[in-house]
């Protein structure tokens, strides 16, 4: 009954964790998108797709954590490995697939993919530059 309870809390914290995390970047993809669109798209699937990317960015960074064996700081040698670089790549993926399948227009219309592209490419570059200035701290 312990293990159940300690699975069923850290589940919780990792959805409270990832709906915290998906504000900023939905609100970068968002304003990306309404540019890069020349439309107005719909903030609520902006942020259900960026939920997503966040829930499973924090997954595969968990485990690329511990498949590297870095779990807490200095987080440098973590962000210069390859599983996490991979990690990374597969990230990107999984954001553009969601960005691109979640989020339509004000028209009806689904984003274009290189809109999508864009957005996070945006999004991992901002968070790509947070993550390593903390990290060389």
């Amino acid at each position: 009954m312990t293990g159940f309870l300690a699975l069923l809390s850290s589940l919780i914290w990792w959805v409270l964790y990832g709906s915290i995390g998906a504000i900023v970047p939905s609100a970068i993809a968002w304003l990306v998108l309404r540019w890069n669109e020349g439309a107005p798209v719909v903030f609520n699937r902006t942020y259900l797709a960026c939920l997503i990317w966040s829930l499973l960015t924090l997954l595969i960074g968990a485990l690329a954590a511990a498949h590297v064996g870095i779990t807490k700081p200095p987080l440098a040698p973590l962000i210069a490995s390859g599983a996490f670089r991979l990690g990374l790549v597969l990230s990107m993926l999984i954001g553009v697939i969601a960005l691109w399948r979640l989020i339509p227009r004000v028209d009806a219309r689904r984003i274009r993919v290189g809109s999508a592209c864009v957005a996070v490419a945006v999004v991992m570059a901002i968070a790509f530059g947070v993550a390593t200035t903390l990290a060389g701290t």
